[in-house]
């Protein structure tokens, strides 16, 4: 059984056309990453698993049940973090969490152990009696992260959780995901930090204009654009020369990019050409995915 299951999903506003009959399955336990330019449709997807926004047509299922029709069973196997501070910022650390706690039913006896568990885990236990409002951005991610697994959802759903934080608190935020993954929890990625899905995510989905485009494993993806980029560091600016035309060349300042094609750029003809230039530094670089989700949306 899918942990997430999209048939035919439409969302149609007024003037806009978010969602254009998109399809897809993530399984059980499954790292999953939802890639697109803003505006793609990606928030919209989001709203509808969670309840928050009405679908126009087509079928979602959270491990078969029915978003609509089995609306409080699928909505308590979904825990969410949204990309922005939606909780009190004047209400202590604990309150939060005990409030939220309450919204699943779950017993003040057990809302305690989880709410000490699961702060302990995210290093917030020593905040546990201060204002939201007094968190640094970082502690904040935690803290939304905190509250959608205080009922220990089996979907969690993470809508850029990792904007505006320091790359420390990103990594620990990443070990931490990544061990509820391990532990079975099935995880959908949303990120414009496309480094952060090119390291956590298994399968990685990217929509445009309210479509798929392309579906596939991140090692799948990698291989669209094959090859590798040379970069050279020139020594002075220069004009493109005319030799070099035939390669896909990118000149900003002293910084000249060569993308290779390997099927029919050879690097004995590649060095022979570029002899003669000003050259101060010349390295190579492998594609990531950030370059397969430019070359997909042309963004």
């Amino acid at each position: 059984m899918g942990a997430i299951t999209i048939k035919n999903l439409k969302k149609i506003y007024p003037k806009i056309e978010a969602l254009k009959g998109i399809s897809l399955s993530i399984q059980k336990g499954e790292f999953f990453g939802l890639l697109g330019p803003n505006g793609a449709g990606k928030t919209t997807t989001i709203h509808i698993l969670t309840g928050l926004a009405n679908k126009t047509s087509g079928d979602v299922m959270l491990f078969g049940k029915d978003i609509e029709e089995d609306y409080k069973e699928a909505r308590a196997l979904i825990g969410l973090v949204p990309q922005e501070f939606n909780f009190d910022q004047f209400e202590k650390v604990y309150n939060i969490l005990y409030f939220a706690s309450g919204y699943f039913g779950i017993s003040s006896n057990l809302r305690k152990v989880r709410i000490e568990k699961v702060l302990r885990e995210l290093g917030l236990w020593e905040k546990k009696d201060m204002k939201a409002i007094t968190l640094s951005g970082g502690m904040k991610r935690k803290l939304m992260i905190a509250r959608a697994l205080i009922h220990q959802p089996k979907i969690l759903i993470l809508d850029e959780p990792t904007a505006g934080v320091d790359v420390e608190t990103r990594k620990s935020i990443w070990k931490f995901i990544r061990k509820l993954n391990q532990e079975g929890v099935t995880i959908l990625l949303t990120t414009h930090y496309l480094e952060e899905a090119e390291e956590l995510c298994e399968r990685i989905a990217i929509i445009n204009h309210g479509e798929i485009i392309t579906l596939d494993s991140k090692n799948n993806l990698l291989k669209l654009l094959e090859g590798e980029r040379l970069c050279l560091t020139l020594k002075e600016e220069i004009k493109i020369p005319a030799n070099l035309k035939k390669y896909n060349v990118v000149l900003n300042g002293k910084i000249m990019t060569i993308a290779l094609d390997s099927k029919k750029d050879h690097w004995e003809t590649v060095l022979a050409d570029i002899q003669g230039l000003p050259i101060e530094k010349m390295e190579t670089q492998k594609n990531k995915l950030e370059d397969v989700f430019i070359h997909l949306t042309n963004e």
